[in-house]
């Protein structure tokens, strides 16, 4: 089923970046692949180390399981998610997994879904997900764990999932020797 929320205005790109490196290979493979998508779509770029996240606390077992409506940077991160038609982690590899920071975002998503009135997975149907990551070993089978994770949240939330884009880049600006990487960014978000 097509959610008609997210069909009937122009595409909104949001890029989460979750790394702990300012302009790093996973940040800069995104820039490019970014640059390839056409000129009316909208791209909203947020570093997750910039908002202060709490941790998750699970409650859906205590109480009425309702959770209170975010405030302050938890709710700017809801707003953006909600008016984003496309959804792209930029994440590289950390321990064969996401970032920190995103992994904590998404396990805020569980509290979202559960505020009274805001019909979190509901509103999310239909959206894309996408992943651009960065891993520092030319086997990009490492990176299994981390896709899988995505490509689960994104069948679990019913939205489309296009897949990662993977690179290799160990050290900072390496990934643009990765001229296959790159290649396959130019074409990523076509």
């Amino acid at each position: 089923m097509k959610n008609t929320q997210i069909t009937s205005h122009p595409r909104r790109f949001l890029f989460l970046l979750a790394s702990s490196r300012a302009q790093g290979n996973t940040e800069q493979l995104a820039r490019y692949a970014a640059k390839f998508l056409p000129a009316e779509v909208k791209q909203e770029w947020i570093n997750l180390h910039d908002y202060d996240m709490p941790d998750f606390v699970d409650q859906r077992h205590t109480g009425d399981g309702e959770y209170p409506a975010p405030q302050g940077a938890m709710r700017e991160l809801l707003d953006a998610t909600l008016s984003a038609t496309d959804l792209v982690f930029v994440t590289p590899l950390y321990w064969y997994s996401l970032p920190a920071s995103a992994k904590k975002y998404l396990d805020h998503w569980s509290g979202w879904m559960r505020v009274p009135g805001y019909d979190f997975k509901e509103k999310m149907r239909g959206r894309r997900l996408w992943n651009v990551t960065v891993t520092a070993d030319e086997d990009q089978s490492y990176a299994q764990a981390l896709v899988d994770s995505l490509r689960l949240t994104a069948g679990y939330m019913d939205m489309p999932w296009n897949g990662s884009l993977i690179g290799y880049g160990n050290r900072p600006g390496e990934i643009v020797q990765d001229v296959s990487a790159l290649e396959r960014a130019a074409k990523y978000f076509v």
